[in-house]
């Protein structure tokens, strides 16, 4: 009897799958959801070469911007230096005036003291103080201190000996100073200014 109710049962057919058919089969539907593979089962793609150098390459070194070299009108490297039979008891002060000049004042002068040259001026030693009371003019300078090391004096690059200055008259007395009025007056004469100071300056 069993035998017979299985032959005269109906077979049972599979139900069909609801995604539709693609050329490799179903393909997921999006509203029926289907897992995406876990990370560990997904394919391994290797890294491209130039990405992976990209960030093992150091990173670029930018240089500092660059700093044009400033040189000072009568900057120089160092600082005079007096011989050592002369006395300062006075101080020591520099009036640098221009090279093209220094051979007329020269000549000019009741006396002269030390005097340095270089590439660029003459430089005369006064005693200290001789700007006070007075306007020195265009194309000269003053340095106050001329034996000590001055940043005015300081060179950005190493200096040719000719522009270092150098010793190229010292007095036959023991005093190294060339009087400082003189000078002022033929500085000013050269510049095409007026002399004009105080009664407190000497020399």
């Amino acid at each position: 009897m069993d035998r017979m109710e299985r032959q005269h049962r109906t077979p049972r057919t599979p139900a069909p799958d609801p995604r539709p058919l693609g050329p490799r089969g179903p393909v997921a539907h999006p509203f029926l959801g289907s897992r995406a593979p876990h990370p560990s089962h997904a394919p391994h793609t290797p890294r491209p070469l130039q990405s992976v150098a990209t960030h093992l390459a150091p990173p670029p070194l930018h240089a500092p911007p660059s700093v044009k070299a400033t040189r000072a009108h009568f900057g120089h490297s160092g600082h005079l230096v007096l011989p050592a039979r002369l006395t300062a008891g006075l101080g020591c002060d520099a009036v640098g005036t221009p090279r093209e000049h220094g051979r007329q004042i020269m000549d000019s002068l009741p006396r002269v003291g030390c005097v340095f040259a270089d590439d660029q001026c003459w430089w005369w030693i006064v005693p200290s103080g001789s700007h006070i009371g007075v306007t020195w003019p265009p194309g000269t300078r003053y340095v106050v201190g001329a034996q000590l090391a001055d940043p005015s004096w300081t060179r950005t690059r190493p200096a040719s000996p000719s522009a270092r200055p150098r010793l190229i008259h010292s007095p036959e007395g023991d005093s190294p100073y060339t009087p400082p009025i003189p000078l002022y007056v033929l500085a000013c004469r050269l510049a095409g200014s007026v002399p004009s100071w105080s009664p407190g300056m000497s020399g």
